[in-house]
């Protein structure tokens, strides 16, 4: 079986095949140059640069894979939701016109289900069941995966996602977008033990807060003059608060799920400091962590086309009547 996965939730068109060998082809066209301009993903630029370039990175997919000898696709699935609506819209148009002209089956997929298997990439034999933490521009949860298709979400950011709040702190520091590579490469630099910043809602469930913690950050700044040393030193406390935050809330959804594997994914799982702290912490108490490569970190066809290759395999009936739900949550599958 061979699968064609098609993302477009956000600000990168991607397009991948999946068969039985494992991944064949990962193709990306990144929107985030496009984006700096305006200090964050405007949602109309998103959706036209991602009309511009499917319909060419598909073509340029297919064309790779038949020089490489697999010419068939058995289906064709795509992130349905959740996302920018018009971003949506174009992956679902074009991947259900491109199923309905070839016969083939068509799968909507769930962006955060994508995000959780998408370890499977790089670890074919990642046993089930495991608690994956989800850290994203658009995301942060903590979900208990049973097993596939089989997910329950233990803690949720009740306002900004990491991801957003590295992307608000790099520019109160007067950087661009996105601002995870940037606050992490200036923390390299940075004593992280210089400013003290808030824990936030560290004793409070498994739910997250990071707005507290952004205001403090901007206090900070407007405090200080913003000499190179003292911004590396506020980007490498910030970053360490919220490795803090996670690693604390994490511990706890281990020990009340007994899950003796950790899965850690979505775009601030690339952060090298998280991924060393996380290991630590995970080690001391003898459990396994699962990273993802870098590549597959950040939004990417990959785990979409994984993602529909087992729903293909397993056949598991997913929802036809579905074109795209922004707001799909992972709770609903």
């Amino acid at each position: 079986m061979r699968v064609l996965g098609i993302e477009t939730s956000c600000d990168e068109t991607g397009v991948a095949i999946y068969d039985d060998d494992g991944l064949v082809l990962n193709n990306l066209f990144s929107q985030a140059s496009f984006h700096n301009i305006y200090g964050g993903v405007y949602p109309e630029v998103s959706s036209r640069l991602h009309l511009d370039n499917i319909i060419p990175l598909i073509k340029s997919t297919i064309e790779e894979s038949c020089l490489i000898g697999k010419k068939r696709i058995d289906a064709i699935a795509y992130t349905a939701g959740p996302g920018l609506i018009g971003s949506l819209l174009v992956g679902a148009s074009v991947g259900r016109s491109l199923a309905f002209s070839l016969g083939i089956p068509v799968i909507p997929i769930n962006h955060i289900e994508g995000h959780i298997l998408s370890p499977i990439l790089d670890n074919k034999n990642l046993r089930f069941p495991f608690l994956s933490l989800l850290v994203s521009g658009g995301n942060t949860k903590l979900i208990y995966v049973k097993n596939f298709h089989e997910y329950k979400v233990l803690g949720r950011s009740i306002d900004d996602s990491v991801g957003e709040t590295f992307d608000k702190v790099s520019k109160f520091l007067g950087f661009g977008y996105p601002g995870g590579p940037i606050i992490s490469k200036l923390a390299k630099n940075g004593d992280k033990n210089r400013f003290y910043f808030p824990r936030p809602m560290k004793k409070n469930g498994l739910n997250f807060s990071f707005s507290g913690l952004k205001t403090s950050v901007f206090n900070t700044i407007r405090r200080n003059k913003m000499k190179k040393q003292t911004i590396s030193d506020i980007a490498a406390s910030f970053e360490n608060a919220v490795a803090d935050v996670l690693v604390y809330k994490t511990k706890i959804a281990m020990n009340l799920t007994k899950a003796n594997r950790l899965v850690l994914v979505g775009g601030v799982s690339a952060n090298s400091y998280l991924r060393y702290v996380m290991s630590c912490e995970m080690r001391k108490i003898d459990k396994k962590v699962f990273f993802v490569k870098k590549e597959f970190c950040t939004d990417n066809a990959a785990m979409i086309a994984l993602s529909g290759y087992l729903y293909l395999k397993k056949s598991i009936k997913f929802k036809h009547e579905m074109v795209v739900d922004a707001n799909w949550s992972i709770s609903e599958i």
